[in-house]
């Protein structure tokens, strides 16, 4: 008979009852292993989950404790399963008496025996449920378990291991699958749902079998009623609630980061980095946002940090995890080496600004220069001639910052990099001039800590994104003073159409052929950095940083808080003058070759600059010319087309398309020569 297994192991506990050999027998037990394999989980500086892992058999098994499981939950768990819980001894005499009885007046099992204890025992050992070799093993163990643990305990493992459905395993689980929240606060039609769940776990899954789960979860509110838990009224509203429809997916933010993290420390159960969830999620849908309209092969990265401390507050590693979409989402571009265009530019004056080689109100000359075969361009291909260092730095010229950083040394520039804590990688091994315009590999997360170093007035900390790491010791890259600098500099520059003028400090950037797009800002708090390109390093046709890369970090930081943290006022040594007021060497920038340049006085060709490209619409050039004894001769190619000109600035002709070079020679003999390309 079905009842016959409860008959005998309420023999068997009589059995055992009247022999001194119990507790012998009770201590002898071999208990199961208590310490099953839970979920490795990553959490933010809050404890937020962030993402998890299920366990080498595919479950959801999630660690819980008793304080972070709903008090009324608990409450109506004990009432519907096992009423005298915190009384007995692991096995309930009253309980399996009143089971057998039923049985045999039934003629069938109408109520089990087991208690909460033995039902922990059943799910350590996986034993079955009604043969009587498993139940008296159940006994055994339930009744060891109770001499060796707390009551709340074993509690604790049942939350952690009871059965809620497919492969959730603990209340955790099973709450953030079927109600997408923590068990710490719930209904009660939350709670009576869980109780009954565990009891047949597939048959009343409510996404498959909707009714029996709500039957199942309406006799656990008419116990919680009997039993005093829950008023009429209160049982009433809960069977008003509909029964989950859907399981909902485990949540997985910041999955980039999360994955680095476990393959840092796997033998971790719990991860606790520095990010904020809730500004993670934020970025992560900004991230999504971002992208329409782009490409279908355009990823996109973020960076967050709070650069007084050193912590990250949010990573974005692409704009979805998918590792089939064409995004290649899977690759975090958080950490990939890649060109890093005229980012770097601030780092070269601020080296050169504490070198004494230049000052934000310097002049400087943005013209053709040749070092070797090396010849720089600007972006665009003009050339704006004399101009104050602040605006070369602002406009982002190319041949200025080639020019510092020949006075610098690539090798400095590289020095300066990894004393803030990067680590640069050149193609080839030795750094020359390019690497002022992005002739580097650097990453997202490198650009973001060498930036941090403006704000924190020229003093570099290394990033650090999990809590327990130690805060590194601060390194200087440049002075005080020098760092103001820029970032009054990098305050200055516009910002991108339909952003509000605040003052962010930026610096956007481009890498040659398009292949990456930047821009890294910074406020009196945070520091931040998105990228956004292919993570193939294919070009993205007609992509710029100011344009698409921008716009994204101004609403980054937005997000990060209403209002831009001023930045701090400049220090008692910065000299605040305009150019006139500078030291004499400082007023305009000459390189070390000077002494063999001309005189600021001798004769020039002032227009076209040399090695410029003029377009050839016209049959005839202006040639403007500074310095120098009247009358002028100018030779074109070597053959003079003008004779004793007493003018300044005259329209000389062309001989056509092609190479030029025009010579003038005043009446003293002295001579200047420029050569231009005709387009």
């Amino acid at each position: 008979m079905r009842f016959a297994p409860f008959v005998l192991v309420a023999a068997l506990l009589l059995a055992a009852a009247t022999r001194d050999g119990v507790d012998r027998w009770v201590a002898e037990t071999e208990l199961p292993d208590l310490l099953i394999d839970t979920s490795v989980e990553v959490v933010d500086r809050d404890g937020k989950l962030l993402r998890a892992y299920t366990v080498d058999d595919g479950l959801w098994r999630m660690g819980s404790g008793l304080e972070a499981v709903d008090p009324g939950y608990i409450d109506m768990l004990v009432a519907y399963e096992d009423g005298r819980f915190w009384s007995h001894a692991g096995v309930d005499p009253w309980a399996v008496v009143r089971a057998v009885g039923q049985a045999v007046w039934h003629g069938e099992v109408i109520s089990g025996g087991s208690t909460l204890t033995m039902q922990v025992a059943r799910l350590l050992e996986d034993s079955g449920t009604g043969a009587w070799q498993g139940k008296l093993r159940q006994v055994r163990v339930a009744l060891a378990l109770e001499k060796a643990l707390s009551k709340e305990e074993i509690l604790a493992l049942y939350l952690s291991h009871a059965p809620f459905g497919g492969n959730l395993e603990g209340v955790r689980a099973a709450t953030l699958a079927w109600f997408g929240k923590e068990p710490y606060r719930l209904t009660p039609a939350q709670s009576a749902l869980l109780v009954a769940l565990p009891q047949s776990p597939n048959g009343r899954r409510p996404d498959r079998h909707p009714k029996a789960a709500a039957e199942a979860r309406e006799r656990v509110l008419q116990r919680a009623v009997i039993a005093g838990i829950l008023t009429k009224d209160a049982a009433s509203a809960a069977r008003t609630t509909s029964v989950p429809n859907q399981r909902r997916a485990f949540q997985s933010f910041a999955p980039h980061m999360a994955d680095r993290a476990v393959a840092q420390r796997p033998e971790a159960v719990v991860h606790h980095v520095t990010l904020s969830r809730d500004l993670q999620i934020s970025l992560e849908a900004l991230a999504a946002k971002a992208l329409r309209g782009l490409e279908d092969r355009v990823s996109i990265a973020m960076v967050v940090a709070d650069h007084y401390s050193g912590e990250i507050l949010a990573s974005v590693g692409s704009a979805g995890f998918s590792g089939g979409d064409h995004r290649q989402g899977f690759v975090d571009m958080t950490q990939a080496k890649r060109s890093p265009g005229s980012t770097l530019k601030p780092l070269v004056y601020g080296l050169s600004f504490d070198q004494g080689l230049a000052h934000p109100e310097t002049l400087i000359t943005d013209a053709p220069v040749r070092f070797g075969t090396y010849a720089p361009q600007n972006f665009d291909g003009r050339f704006r001639g004399e101009l104050r260092v602040r605006e070369a730095l602002a406009q982002s010229l190319n041949l200025p910052v080639v020019l510092l950083t020949d006075e610098i040394g690539p090798a400095n520039l590289m020095a300066a990099m990894r004393k803030a804590g990067a680590a640069p990688e050149v193609p080839g091994g030795v750094a020359g001039l390019a690497v002022a315009l992005g002739g580097v590999g650097l990453s997202l997360e490198e650009l973001v800590q060498l930036y941090a170093v403006i704000p924190q007035g020229g003093l570099a900390q290394k990033l650090r994104w999990r809590l327990d790491e130690e805060t590194s010791i601060k390194q200087r890259v440049m002075s005080r003073s020098a760092a103001w600098h820029l970032g009054d500099i990098l305050s200055g520059i516009a910002p991108p159409k339909g952003a509000a003028r605040n003052g962010l400090a930026y610096k956007t950037g481009t890498s040659y052929g398009h292949r990456d797009t930047w821009a890294i800002g910074f406020d009196g708090q945070h520091v931040a950095g998105v990228w956004i390109g292919r993570p193939d390093g294919t070009p993205v046709p007609g992509a710029f940083g100011a344009e698409i890369a921008a716009p994204v970090l101004f609403e980054v930081f937005q997000r990060i808080a209403p209002e831009l943290t001023p930045l701090g006022p400049p220090p008692p040594e910065t000299l605040i003058v305009s150019t006139g007021q500078l030291p004499a060497p400082l007023r305009k920038f000459r390189g070390r070759n000077a002494l063999f340049e001309k005189s600021e006085d001798a004769l020039a060709v002032a227009f076209p600059p040399d090695g410029a490209t003029l377009e050839g619409g016209n049959s005839e050039v202006i040639l403007k010319v500074k310095n120098g004894a009247l009358p002028f001769t100018v030779l074109a190619n070597g053959a003079p087309i003008v004779q004793q000109s007493r003018l300044r600035e005259m329209a000389v002709p062309l001989a056509g398309k092609g190479s030029a070079t025009v010579t003038v020679i005043d009446a003293k003999g002295a001579s200047d020569r420029v050569t231009f390309w005709v387009d």
